[in-house]
């Protein structure tokens, strides 16, 4: 388990996650994973969105969105 000191001078590491239909399964412990879209690092405990079939995690609903609209070649309402 990491300790506050850890935590600040770097030592959070990416989470290996496996994504299921309405939860993870974690493959490798870590405090994070990525964002495919952004890039950005998702807090474990913020995890909310991701895709089961591409095996990736996104870092908003928005974001989500934007990402299976391209996927599936659709635009967004209004375009």
């Amino acid at each position: 388990m990491m300790n506050k000191l850890e935590r600040f001078f770097g030592g959070r590491r990416e989470a290996k996650l496996r994504y299921k239909p309405g939860d993870f399964q974690v493959l490798a412990k870590g405090d994070f994973v990525t964002c495919a879209v952004t890039g950005k690092p998702i807090d474990l405990e913020n995890l909310k969105y991701w895709n089961v079939e591409m095996q990736e995690a996104y870092s908003s609903a928005d974001v989500a969105l934007t990402r299976h609209l391209e996927l599936t070649g659709r635009k967004p309402a209004g375009s």
